[in-house]
C-alpha cells in the first residue's frame, strides 16, 4: 500500500484502487511500479482467482498521466520520462495478457493513461458516468497506452474519428462500440464487488460471469452516429478532411473544428500509426508507442499543447504548421524512429 495506490485481498479477489482523487486518479511512475510488482504476484497466488481495479473518488477512473512531468522531464532531458513510458507500456502489455480474470470499474472520466490500464483486459464495467476520450492530439501528442492497437479495431472510421478529434463517449455509446463489455449502474458498483469477494473465484472467467449476471444491465440505445462518420473510414489523411467538408451537416462541421484546433503535425502522426497499428501485434503496437512516445520529446509541438492546456491554460496553442497541408513529412518520419533499445515486457 502507497498513499498513491492501495492494494487489498479479499475472499479470492485482488483489488486494486487508484488514490489519487484530486488529482483524477492519474498515474505516476511509482503506481505503475506498484501495480506491476503486485499483478505480478498474483497471477502465480492460487489464492487469487481475479483481479479488479477501480478509481477512488466519484469523478474518474483515471484521467491519464502526469503530463506536466512529462513536460518538464523533457524540457530537462532527465529520463523521467521515458521511465514512465517503459513502465506503463510494459504494464499495458501485462494486463493485456493478464492470464487471470481482469476487471476494470471504468466510472466516471476515462482517458489516456486510464484507457491503458482498462480497455486491454478481459472486463470493462461501465457506469453511469462513465466519460471516455483519447484527447491526446489536442495537446500536440499522440493516443498511445495501446491506443494505436485498439482504436483501429474498433473500425477504421470509428477509430480514425476518436483518435483524431479527442471526441468523447458516454456510457450508451462506450458500450456500443465495446470500450466497455459490461454496464452496471453506479449505484450497484459496490455491491457487485462485495459479492466478487464472497464468490469462490477460480481463476477462470466462469465464476466471475456467475457474479455478473446478477448484476448487469442493459443500457440505453445510443443515438445513431450520422452517415458523415464514413468521412474518417478513408485511405489517406486529406481525404478525410475533404469528406468532411463536402458533407454539409452540423456534425460534420464539428468535426472538422475539433480537427482543426488540435495539432496539424500530430495528427498526420497519429493518421499514420493507427493505420500501422491495425496491422501490428499488440507488442509490435506498443514498441511502436515507445518509439513515438520519445521521439515526440523532440516536437515542439507537445510542449506548446502542454503549456496551452494545463499550464497556462489559455487554450490557444501555437502549433508549428497551420493546417495538415503545411505538415513537414520529414517531421513524421523522424517520429517513427526506432529508439535505441526496445521496450522491455515482463516475461
Amino acid at each position: 500500500m502507497t498513499d498513491q495506490i492501495h492494494f487489498e485481498v479479499f475472499g479470492n479477489l485482488g483489488k486494486i484502487t487508484l488514490n489519487r482523487p484530486k488529482a483524477l486518479n492519474a498515474l505516476t511512475t511509482e503506481m505503475c511500479k506498484a501495480m506491476t510488482k503486485v499483478m505480478l504476484a498474483w497471477q502465480d497466488d492460487p489464492r487469487i482467482g481475479a483481479v479488479l481495479i477501480e478509481g477512488a473518488g466519484d469523478r474518474a477512473f483515471c484521467a491519464g498521466g502526469d503530463i506536466i512531468m512529462l513536460h518538464e522531464s523533457g524540457k530537462t532531458g532527465d529520463g523521467r520520462a521515458e521511465e514512465f513510458w517503459r513502465t506503463e507500456y510494459a504494464l499495458n502489455e501485462l494486463i493485456h495478457r493478464y492470464k487471470k480474470p481482469f476487471i476494470a470499474m471504468i466510472d466516471g472520466i476515462v482517458m489516456g493513461g486510464g484507457v491503458g490500464l482498462s480497455v486491454h483486459g478481459r472486463l470493462r464495467v461501465a457506469g453511469d458516468k462513465t466519460l471516455f476520450a483519447m484527447p491526446e492530439t489536442g495537446i500536440g501528442y499522440f493516443p498511445d497506452v495501446g491506443g494505436t492497437y485498439f482504436l483501429p479495431r474498433l473500425g477504421r472510421g470509428i477509430g480514425n474519428w476518436l483518435g483524431l478529434t479527442g471526441a468523447r463517449l458516454k456510457t450508451e455509446q462506450t458500450c456500443a462500440f465495446g470500450i466497455a463489455n459490461v454496464y452496471i449502474p453506479s449505484e450497484n458498483h459496490e455491491a457487485f464487488m462485495t459479492a466478487l469477494g464472497k464468490a469462490p473465484l477460480d481463476g477462470l472467467d466462469g465464476p466471475v460471469m456467475e457474479v455478473i449476471k446478477h448484476f448487469v444491465k442493459q443500457p440505453d440505445m445510443p443515438d445513431m452516429l450520422p452517415e458523415a462518420i464514413e468521412a474518417f473510414d478513408k485511405d489517406t489523411l486529406p481525404e478525410i478532411y475533404t469528406s468532411l467538408k463536402a458533407d454539409k451537416s452540423e456534425w460534420a462541421a464539428k468535426q472538422l473544428s475539433l480537427l482543426e484546433r488540435n495539432s496539424p503535425l500530430a495528427i498526420y502522426i497519429t493518421f499514420e500509426a493507427l493505420r500501422r497499428g491495425g496491422h501490428f501485434s499488440f507488442r509490435e503496437a506498443m514498441r511502436q508507442e515507445l518509439d513515438l512516445s520519445l521521439n515526440f520529446m523532440h516536437i515542439d509541438d507537445f510542449y506548446e499543447g502542454v503549456r496551452a492546456a494545463v499550464i497556462d491554460k489559455d487554450r490557444n496553442p501555437k502549433w508549428a504548421a497551420a493546417s495538415i497541408d503545411d505538415v513537414n513529412f520529414d517531421d513524421i518520419r523522424q517520429a517513427f524512429e526506432q529508439a535505441k533499445d526496445e521496450l522491455q515486457f515482463l516475461d
